[in-house]
């Protein structure tokens, strides 16, 4: 839809107590947001939520909407839609929000969700896995969905950012990470590139007043830089900064910083293809080696909490339920040695048949905690006696694909669906399964958690099979993120969530 052109005439700066405010001459309200989240290379570039990992930016930045959201408990909650009814173990129907338009003009009804629902499972790749969808039946406003087997988990799938609802007819405008759509949000994007987004109020929101009229998102590369550019006020907010930046702006009435603890967890799978570490004994040394407390009270200066398992302990099938390595390295000596590992030329690292014991750690800079938990892992593995080749690139897709590393280190939210079967249908038996583990009973457990409704017993079956990858030290896991969102403090309306979805809402404000 088209919209005015906003005015681009600067009248005035005021600098006050610290705060950059830009007036224009029509009053308009702009806002100005830095982000190591969004890049190609995060898979998240662009705004066509069936393409990879973009659904998360058509959800953060207000273009998107769907069916059911979660809120601050993790609890799914209509959105789109009002109610929902199991009418049997392979049926629900569900009942659509009256008066909601795409930003394109159209009405959102039940045929126009069909056809999106339709084209994500006919092109993604993780949707069709999660929501077995058979065929959609679409009547005015009510949406029936046919699964091809039990699916518990749909609703909580529905709310994932894959599942944002957008304009079919419209289409998809542009493609990767220029890709444009017509959603149903608070903002409507103008321009897209795989470095910045240009927003405009969504004149007609269903949802109420949009605050500000213009809306820039940009993306940093360089956390100094993102620093810097808040700072300055070339920027008015930002997700991701590095964290021993954030004393620079804790406790300063120029800035507010809210924070919340999600289930993002920076954690590593092994290649279990690979010869050095397909010796059990090796994996664990290397889990053994590595101080998870020192990374998060250290180097991420209390802005992680340290993982034993795949979710945070403020789920019921978290932390507390699973045990796991502790930081051992006199422990994972032993285990090395057990190999035939020893030092024999007295260089300080253990070697085997004149080869040093090296890995090779694949991870990427966009996420800025990964490359210093490299470092970190470098050091503290090496008090061990292993060298670890670090291999940070924005590559790290491909190298993983081809299984060119020892270790994959990547952070993931685990729960995005406040439900536990996404991280094991995903990244244990799924598509994101980049070490070629495999257990069979695993496996089982994976597809029995999938047709389980009872919400006790999926959480049992998560601990179950948490303990079972943990037991084979085919993954470990190192910390959850405590998200933070700096702003300015003439920023309001801004509030970090546990899902790591809603950043860019209507509520955002500048005073």
């Amino acid at each position: 839809m088209k919209r005015k052109i906003f005015a681009a005439l600067l009248t005035g700066t005021m600098l006050i107590a610290g705060l950059s405010t830009t007036v224009f001459a029509d009053g308009e309200k702009t806002f100005v947001y830095g982000t190591t989240g969004y890049s190609e290379e995060m898979g998240d570039a662009g705004l066509n939520p069936h393409d990879n990992y973009s659904g998360w930016s058509a959800l953060r930045y207000g273009v998107g909407e769907t069916l059911f959201k979660y809120n601050d408990n993790m609890e799914v909650e209509p959105w789109l839609a009002t109610d929902y009814e199991f009418v049997d173990d392979t049926t629900v129907k569900i009942t659509l929000r009256d008066g909601v338009k795409f930003s394109s003009g159209r009405t959102m009804d039940a045929e126009a969700v069909k056809e999106c629902l339709e084209d994500m499972i006919a092109v993604h790749d993780r949707a069709p896995y999660d929501l077995k969808i058979d065929h959609i039946e679409a009547d005015d406003l009510t949406l029936t969905i046919y699964t091809t087997e039990p699916c518990p988990a749909i609703i909580n799938y529905l709310g994932d950012p894959y599942g944002a609802i957008i304009d079919m007819d419209y289409g998809i405008q542009g493609e990767g990470g220029s890709a444009n759509v017509a959603g149903t949000g608070p903002y409507i994007a103008e321009k897209v590139t795989p470095t910045q987004i240009d927003l405009v109020k969504n004149e007609d929101y269903w949802g109420g007043e949009v605050n500000v009229d213009k809306v820039t998102v940009k993306s940093f590369a360089d956390g100094s830089a993102l620093t810097a550019a808040l700072q300055t006020g070339d920027i008015q907010g930002t997700y991701g900064l590095q964290y021993d930046n954030y004393s620079l702006f804790d406790g300063n009435p120029d800035y507010t910083i809210n924070s919340c603890a999600t289930s993002r967890c920076f954690f590593g799978q092994f290649n279990m293809d690979s010869e050095i570490v397909q010796d059990q004994n090796v994996r664990k040394a290397i889990e053994m080696g590595i101080d998870k407390e020192g990374f998060c009270s250290v180097i991420m200066e209390g802005r992680g909490i340290p993982a034993k398992g795949a979710f945070p302990s403020s789920f019921t099938y978290g932390n507390d339920a699973v045990e796991t390595v502790s930081y051992d390295p006199e422990e994972a000596k032993k285990l090395l040695e057990e190999s035939g590992w020893t030092d024999t030329d007295g260089d300080g690292y253990v070697d085997k048949d004149g080869q040093k014991l090296t890995i090779n750690w694949l991870t990427y800079p966009t996420r800025l905690e990964q490359p210093k938990l490299a470092e970190y892992a470098q050091a503290t593995l090496k008090d061990i006696g292993i060298d670890v080749s670090v291999n940070n690139t924005s590559d790290h897709r491909t190298y993983a694909e081809n299984g060119e590393f020892d270790v994959y280190v990547s952070s993931l939210t685990t729960a995005p669906t406040g439900d536990p079967e996404y991280f094991f249908s995903s990244t244990v038996t799924g598509s994101k399964n980049y070490g070629n583990y495999q257990n069979d009973e695993v496996t089982r457990l994976t597809d029995q958690l999938h047709q389980t409704f009872d919400t006790e017993e999926r959480g049992k079956l998560a601990v179950e099979l948490q303990q079972k990858i943990l037991d084979d030290d085919a993954y470990f896991f190192v910390s959850h993120l405590n998200m933070g969102i700096v702003t300015k403090a003439n920023v309001t309306g801004m509030a970090a969530h546990p899902c790591d979805y809603y950043e860019i809402t209507a509520d955002l404000d500048v005073q």
